[in-house]
């Protein structure tokens, strides 16, 4: 894929995130993204005749240490599209972002059933051995 294709799947998934895409290097196949408040990082994209893969990092030290689920999903087996590594990206920056985990909020709503079928299962065990 070209780098004008690749910047505009990273535009279009900017639309449906905080992220802006403030700026793209043809040369050095790089793509800059920023949302507030201060979250910024990059993206490498790899060039079509060679093997190598997407390359993601941060200048900011808060940033960075939160990109480490998407370099690791980077360096694991199988090819990635641009779209994968930014959603990867974006699930990692969620806290930073002031927004809930994904994966926290179904732990969440599983957490409170049981909490409440818990309960209900306490207040017949106390109605049974009251009589």
């Amino acid at each position: 894929m070209d780098f004008q294709q690749l910047a505009d799947v990273a535009d279009k998934w900017c639309s449906n995130t905080p992220f802006e895409l403030i700026a793209t290097e043809e040369t050095e196949r790089r793509m800059d993204f920023y949302a507030d408040p201060g979250v910024s990082f990059y993206v490498l994209c790899p060039d079509n005749g060679c093997g190598d893969s997407f390359h993601v990092w941060s200048e900011s030290e808060d940033c960075l240490p939160f990109l480490q689920l998407a370099q690791d999903y980077i360096s694991s087996c199988g090819k990635k599209t641009l779209h994968e590594i930014l959603e990867k990206v974006f699930k990692s920056f969620r806290p930073l972002l002031g927004l809930p985990d994904v994966d926290d909020d179904a732990f969440e709503e599983y957490n409170a059933d049981v909490e409440e079928e818990e309960a209900e299962a306490d207040h017949q065990q106390m109605g049974v051995s009251q009589q």
